[in-house]
């Protein structure tokens, strides 16, 4: 995984995954009519094939409900990962961390943060997979472009931050 990857994940996860535990637990009340579904999930995929040339049909409709009805948890998982308000799930983590980081302005911090190594060598990956076109050496112009292009592509990727990180 790339090192924004894991960035984007350690903050926009939390989230996620605290929805999809919700999900499968009203998986598992669905489990005991599951049963009678997967029976008829097996005729399912032999009628496919005939809709396909007639359109028109019952089981077809039918069919046609339960994909519509998978493909909406997952547009409503994908809905509130695009609503992440970045500068809160940041503060949380600052207050449980004890320490004082300025993860606002230092990518070393925010790494720090969210848990990830910090080193030369990850931030002059990170740099490259980013298009950093400056030389790969921890300076602070380096570090200061990633932390800025760290939050454009936060914003980017569906999480709310603030203008003045973005800046």
């Amino acid at each position: 995984m790339s090192i924004f990857g894991k960035i984007k994940d350690a903050i926009f996860g939390k989230k996620a995954a605290a929805k999809p535990a919700a999900s499968p637990a009203s998986a598992k009340p669905a489990t005991a009519p599951a049963p009678a579904a997967a029976p008829a999930a097996q005729p399912q995929p032999r009628p496919q094939p005939k809709p396909a040339p007639a359109p028109a049909g019952a089981p077809t409709a039918a069919q046609a409900q339960p994909a519509t009805a998978q493909a909406q948890p997952a547009t409503a998982q994908a809905q509130p990962a695009a609503e992440v308000d970045v500068e809160a799930i940041l503060e949380d983590l600052s207050a449980k961390s004890g320490q004082k980081l300025n993860w606002r302005t230092s990518i070393v911090d925010l790494m720090k943060l969210l848990g990830m190594e910090s080193s030369l060598s990850e931030r002059k990956e990170l740099a490259q997979e980013l298009g950093y076109t400056g030389a790969l050496d921890g300076s602070a112009e380096m570090n200061t472009w990633l932390h800025k292009r760290v939050m454009r592509e936060l914003a980017a990727n569906g999480g709310r931050v603030p203008q003045s990180m973005l800046d």
